[in-house]
Order: C-alpha cells, then sequence, then structure tokens
C-alpha cells in the first residue's frame, strides 16, 4: 500500500510553538509528508511562522473561527491530500527519525490506527520534566500513558489514522476527552490498531503546576463524560485518582490522634521521589515531581467527583452532540501555501 502522510495540527495562539514543531519537522529524515497548520481563531497568529517554513515543507496553513480543536483537526482532514493522519498538538517536538519509524512500522506491520508515547526532552524546564513524569509514571497513572501498557489508548499528542478510518468512524467529535472517544470508537468500527512504542515525541505540555492542575480536573470530568457515552471503557484504575483523594485526607485526619497514619503518606512521597530520582538524575525535578503527582491526582479525583455529582460536563457534551454542525460548513481563508 502506497501510504502518503498529512501531519495535521491545530493551533489557538502558540505562534513559538509552532516554530518549534515546524522546525523538528523540517529536520526530519524522511521528508515524505505534508504539514496541514490550522488556526482555530487565533488573535495571536501563526501565519508569518507558517510563512518561514513555505520553501522548507509542504505546508498548507488554514485560518478558521474558533470552533474548538475537534472541530479544527476535522477541518484539516477535510483538506489534506494525504491517505494516512498524523496528528500532533502544538506543543509537541518531533525526533527527527520519527517519519521514518512510522513509516518503518507501517510496511511491516500496517495497522488502520496507531498510537506512541510522548516524554519529555532535556530542554524542557524542571516543572515540564516533572509533569511529565506525573503524566507516565507507574505511580500516578499505572504507566497507562507511558507505552508500557497493554490498556494504552492512543491520544491526539501523537496517534495516526488512515483516511478510510474517517470516512467510516467520522472525524473528532467537539467534547472532552475527544481522542479517547475517537480511539474507543475506531476499535468499535473493528479497524486494526496497534501502539508504535518506538515513535515517540516530545511534549512540553502546561508550563505551570496551576495550568496542570486546570488540565487534569477536566480529564477526570472528561473521564466520567466517557464512562456515559461508552459504557465499556470505564476501568477500576480509572476511579483510583477518587480514591487516592479520599485516602489521602482521612489518613491527614486520623493523623490528629496517631501520627503514625502519615506513614503510607511519607512512603508514597519517598517512592515518587527515588522513581523520579532515578528516571531524571535531578534532585530538583525529582522534588518538584512529588508537587505534580500530587497535583495530578487530585486535580483528576476531584474531577471524578465533580461530574458525578453534578453531571455538569455531561450536559454541555450531550448538548454540542446534539447541535454540532459539519466542520465543513466553517467559513475560512484560503490555504496561503501548498
Amino acid at each position: 500500500m502506497d501510504i502518503s502522510f498529512s501531519i495535521i495540527v491545530p493551533v489557538y495562539n502558540r505562534p513559538d510553538e509552532i516554530r518549534e514543531l515546524l522546525q523538528s519537522l523540517f529536520l526530519q529524515t524522511s521528508k515524505d509528508f505534508e504539514v496541514v497548520i490550522v488556526e482555530d481563531g487565533s488573535t495571536l497568529t501563526c501565519e508569518n511562522v507558517c510563512r518561514e517554513y513555505r520553501d522548507k515543507l509542504n505546508l498548507k496553513y488554514f485560518a478558521k473561527p474558533n470552533t474548538g480543536r475537534s472541530d479544527t483537526r476535522n477541518y484539516g482532514m477535510d483538506r489534506a491530500s494525504g491517505n494516512y493522519f498524523i496528528f500532533f498538538d502544538s506543543d509537541c517536538v518531533i525526533p527527527p527519525k520519527y517519519i521514518e519509524i512510522i513509516r518503518l512500522n507501517l510496511s511491516t506491520n500496517y495497522v488502520d490506527c496507531f498510537g506512541a508515547p510522548d516524554t519529555d526532552d532535556k530542554s524542557f524546564s524542571n516543572t515540564q520534566r516533572a509533569i511529565s513524569y506525573a503524566m507516565t509514571s507507574f505511580f500516578s497513572t499505572g504507566g497507562i500513558r507511558g507505552g508500557k501498557s497493554k490498556n494504552f489508548v492512543p491520544r491526539s499528542f501523537n496517534m495516526g489514522f488512515s483516511k478510510d478510518v474517517y470516512a467510516k468512524v467520522g472525524g473528532f467529535r467537539n467534547m472532552i476527552g475527544e481522542d479517547q472517544d475517537i480511539s474507543i470508537r475506531i476499535k468499535d468500527a473493528e479497524f486494526s490498531t496497534a501502539l508504535f512504542k518506538n515513535a515517540v515525541v516530545y511534549h512540553k505540555r502546561r508550563v505551570s503546576l496551576k495550568k496542570f492542575y486546570r488540565q487534569t480536573n477536566t480529564f477526570g470530568k472528561g473521564r466520567m463524560v466517557l464512562y456515559k457515552l461508552h459504557r465499556n471503557s470505564l476501568r477500576f484504575m480509572h476511579l483510583m485518582p477518587l480514591f487516592f483523594v479520599g485516602g489521602n485526607i482521612l489518613l491527614l485526619v486520623l493523623s490528629f490522634f496517631c501520627l503514625w497514619f502519615l506513614c503510607p503518606i511519607a512512603v508514597y512521597i519517598v517512592a515518587v521521589f527515588f522513581d523520579s530520582l532515578y528516571r531524571n538524575k535531578n534532585i530538583a525535578i525529582a522534588a518538584v515531581s512529588v508537587v505534580a503527582v500530587y497535583t495530578q491526582l487530585f486535580g483528576y479525583g476531584l474531577g471524578l467527583l465533580d461530574e458525578i455529582l453534578t453531571s455538569r460536563a455531561w450536559k454541555i457534551t450531550h448538548t454540542s452532540l446534539q447541535h454540532c454542525k459539519s466542520n465543513r460548513q466553517i467559513n475560512s481563508q484560503e490555504k496561503l501555501y501548498k
């Protein structure tokens, strides 16, 4: 099968990130791909950055009104010329052999959809590297986002699927957890999927713990939304952050009567610290990793609890899915570069 790649990247007010991403794509050892950048109603656009790379990459740039990242990805697919779509977030940096690795994987073991891991780069800040640890560590996520688990689900920061998948399953839906939703729908449609462990991307994620908390809180709400759409998608491990929050609060309360109740918390903190220290070889990152893990688990757990009690995210999602408009009806500016 002759595979032609189209890389789809939605962007909203992130010109500096797009510059790093495009530079990393320019440095790919395999140049046979196109890049489709879709500006989602940004007030701080990346048009000039894309203009810098018009002679370096097979680049298409579009600008459209703000409708969210799901519509934006669908919009890009509708205007892509390839028969296999690859998706990155704008805050990703791509290792030089990524396209070469993907092409080799698909040529030896073709699948309709793939997912691959993300990690940090040594050039990232200590906070970004600590957040990356929190998102991929066994002690925080069970490793399901780190590419070491059979339960790994393709996610939009590093995933791809064929044009045939898009034609049958449809695109991303405007909801929290849209990448997990489409991964479930692809599997339900009986398309073949695989995890490409060797196709890692560098993912900057959030630059502050405050933003990281808001993100993980949204993830927690999204998990319950996914459960209401796909009843078989919820696993016990998805509820662990909720038990983690309750357990820590209970132990802190009991510690007023006996300090020994703090021991489980202390053991967990020490385990996270030394695991991060072993992985990152940096004491500062290890210390921030402890805070990042607690930020993630409390954010996610409290998001779960909020959605269980209020169903607010589900009400918004249900309304959105009932009244969604086709991304093909969105007016845009003409493509700037072919």
